[in-house]
């Protein structure tokens, strides 16, 4: 037997118990005639005390221990003279009699500690040893957890587990597939899936009625800290179903998830539209923890002979409570530098503060009058001590030039407070959007979403002007700013797909080869269906308060796509590429 306990169980009421106990080496520190070793595994950290005086031979083996050696100890549980609060075994510690070395080892390249000293690809390439360390299994245990969470739930509700296939075709709308070789067909290849949208909508013509999967999904795209060449969803599809439906089913389900996972008890979720959505936050994902809600000034602001409020299309600002005191002319010209970074693009930034003496103070001042900017701020609801931002231009970017300055004076004045959790239904989204440089549509969200009933007529009858009007009957689930989810209801009639591939810029051919199998299963009796995808890996991040996905994946890949533990992608050998009739032109 390698334990009786492991590193984490042991309580005061195990006092005087003869106890084996097996792990890593945490840190030791030698007092001369007493060794003290932290012994760690999985589940927690428990002192070892080495009586080198009474016991040499033992002692002489105890200082032959380096970090991260795997030892197996035995020992009688006694009290701790010195307590340590901060950890749940700290009450008491092991007299150590019996030590064995399971095996020794070298000395880490970073120290396995909660506050590391190894860059991202140092622990990337040594990912065993960094996931050692206890933020890294908290957040794989959690994971974990959701997962778990995750099937009880759509199991108690009456949903099937489903695999669906990993080798499927492949489709140039959307992201980039990665493709693989095929050996027995010389010259074709397979796709990974980017998700498994047709077939789960197969799944709902075949009668399975509720379908659901935690499956891996792959695109070749740029990457940020919150995505990952491979990543996981949480996939699942309804027959017979309204978006009622699906928005009750799967709010239901993050509820559970955040009761379950967090203790946290969330209230039902608000609902917003895409259009609203825009005009109060310039987002389609606002983050609802903060107000500083959108306020248009066109109506005071234009033809007052400030000329470059009179040339745009929109001017609006928010309202930073309590920062008029706090943001010098100095920190306001920072500010504004900020804004004209060409990650943003904004060309100026106006302000008006409400000092705490009564007066107003503006960087536009001289066109406008106290009484004017005193009716600014009505339409703000500023108080003394309260500052406008003010933006103007095109109202597309500039709304999203907003966001940008939102969202950070959210950040600059700790507005995101850790632990509050604002989930939002974003709904009725455009199904399609036009696109000047291509000069066709694109899909909103893919091209199987069904627009909004009342709207089925007018995408089979209308115009093109008529088309950019167009609704999707789809939603979104969106938490703190982050879009965690998003589904719609589908098309289950071939006359409309087809109208869809049409308006999409798919010839019939185009349309046949590549999505002939699934306008064909239409035509057998295809049921009213919908469905909901979760990022899975965003979903664990957000709950923890986190915005890195990479540490919530077992072995993730960096921002070039690399795997650094196994040097992956690599080179393969001549034989397999002949085989697979590749020939490399690099």
């Amino acid at each position: 037997m390698y334990r009786t306990h492991n590193c984490g169980e042991l309580r005061l009421e195990h006092a005087g118990q003869e106890v084996t106990l097996s792990g890593w080496v945490q840190i030791s520190r030698d007092f001369g005639g007493l060794k003290f070793i932290d012994l760690r595994d999985r589940y927690g950290i428990t002192q070892l005390v080495f009586d080198t005086e009474d016991n040499p031979t033992l002692g002489h083996e105890a200082r032959k221990l380096g970090r991260e050696f795997v030892v197996q100890v035995s020992g009688k549980v006694r009290e701790r003279t010195s307590k340590n609060p901060n950890r749940d075994t700290g009450d008491i510690e092991i007299e150590v009699t019996d030590l064995k070395i399971l095996n020794a080892s070298k000395v880490p390249p970073f120290t396995i500690e909660d506050d590391t000293d190894g860059g991202d690809d140092l622990r990337m390439k040594y990912r065993y040893l960094d996931l050692r360390r206890t933020p890294i299994q908290e957040n794989i245990i959690f994971r974990s957890k959701v997962g778990i969470e995750t099937r009880k739930y759509l199991a108690d509700e009456g949903f099937l587990e489903i695999e669906t296939p990993c080798l499927i075709k492949s489709t140039p709308e959307g992201a980039r597939d990665f493709v693989v070789p095929s050996r027995m067909n010389p010259g074709q290849f397979y796709a990974l899936p980017q998700s498994p949208q047709t077939f789960k909508q197969i799944l709902m013509v075949a009668g399975m009625d509720k379908y659901f999967q935690i499956v891996k999904c792959f695109r070749d795209e740029d990457l940020r800290a919150d995505r990952q060449p491979e990543f996981t969803q949480i996939d699942c599809e309804m027959a017979f179903v309204t978006r009622e439906d699906i928005l009750n089913t799967f709010e239901g389900l993050t509820k559970h998830l955040f009761k379950a996972a967090l203790d946290v008890s969330l209230p039902d979720f608000p609902r917003m539209s895409y259009d609203e959505a825009l005009q109060r936050y310039g987002s389609d994902k606002p983050d609802l923890r903060f107000g500083m809600e959108f306020v248009e000034l066109n109506d005071v602001a234009k033809g007052k002979g400030f000329p470059v409020f009179d040339a745009a299309e929109l001017v609006v600002g928010i309202c930073a409570e309590g920062q008029a005191g706090e943001y010098s002319n100095k920190d306001i010209k920072n500010l504004t530098e900020w804004m004209q970074r060409p990650q943003i693009g904004a060309k100026g930034l106006v302000y008006v503060k409400f000092e705490a003496d009564g007066s107003i103070k503006s960087s536009v001042g001289k066109f406008y009058s106290e009484e004017e900017l005193q009716s600014w701020g009505e339409k703000f609801g500023a108080k003394k001590g309260d500052m406008l931002l003010i933006l103007s231009g095109e109202t597309e970017k500039t709304r999203k030039q907003l966001n940008e300055l939102r969202l950070e004076m959210g950040r600059r004045m700790g507005l995101m407070t850790p632990g509050v959790f604002k989930p939002l239904w974003v709904l009725d989204f455009p199904l399609l959007e036009w696109d000047e440089d291509s000069e066709r549509f694109h899909a909103m969200h893919h091209p199987f979403t069904a627009p909004k009933l009342e709207d089925v007529a007018k995408m089979m009858d209308g115009d093109h002007e008529t088309m950019k009007s167009l609704r999707a009957d789809a939603y979104d689930l969106v938490i703190n700013g982050s879009e965690i989810g998003g589904g719609s209801i589908r098309i289950h009639d071939r006359a409309l797909q087809e109208k869809n591939f049409k308006l999409l810029g798919f010839t019939e051919e185009q349309a046949e080869y590549q999505f002939g199998f699934l306008m064909g299963a239409f035509e057998y009796g295809a049921p009213p269906h919908g469905g909901i995808a979760f990022g899975f890996d965003r979903l664990c991040a957000i709950m923890s308060g986190q915005q890195s996905i990479r540490d919530f994946i077992a072995f993730p890949k960096n921002n070039q796509g690399k795997d650094m533990m196994i040097e992956a992608p690599s080179l393969i050998d001549e034989g397999q590429l002949k085989e697979l009739n590749i020939k490399l032109t690099v």
